[in-house]
This record gives structure tokens, C-alpha cells and sequence, in this order.
């Protein structure tokens, strides 16, 4: 299982560098949830979901969330 960090919004995977992709083969790897949330904190998205993608059958499992450094929205 790889570990990425999907951005709860649009559903895109963080690549690295600012880059995101909607295919989760293309997602930056981390080795564990931990590293994955220290991470997805640092970068300029809102909500973000850390999530376990099973390469064979193309499965996403959340196993966290939080928010990055995006900007927090705005209650109506």
C-alpha cells in the first residue's frame, strides 16, 4: 500500500514541488501517515485526506485529514 496526500477538494494527488495530479500512481510516496501529515501541512492546500492506495485493485483508504497552509474556507 503507498501512502499519499489527496487534496479533499479536488481530489488530486500532491506530486512534489507544489504539483498535483489526478492519477494516484503519480503521487508522491511517503512511508507513513506521520511523515504523509508533517507534509500535507506544509503545502498551500485547504483540506487534504492522507490516504493508502492499493496499486492492484486501485483502492483509496483515508486513514487521516487536516488542513494545509491553504486558505481556510469561509463559513456561509
Amino acid at each position: 500500500m503507498n501512502i499519499l496526500i489527496e487534496d479533499a477538494d479536488s481530489q488530486k494527488f500532491f506530486t512534489g514541488e507544489g504539483l498535483w495530479s489526478k492519477l494516484a500512481t503519480e503521487g508522491k510516496r511517503y512511508c507513513g501517515t506521520a511523515s504523509a501529515l508533517k507534509a500535507a501541512k506544509q503545502e498551500p492546500v485547504g483540506k487534504f485526506n492522507i490516504v493508502g492506495f492499493v496499486a492492484e485493485t486501485k483502492q483509496l483508504i483515508n486513514l487521516d485529514h487536516g488542513r494545509g497552509k491553504g486558505v481556510a474556507e469561509v463559513a456561509a
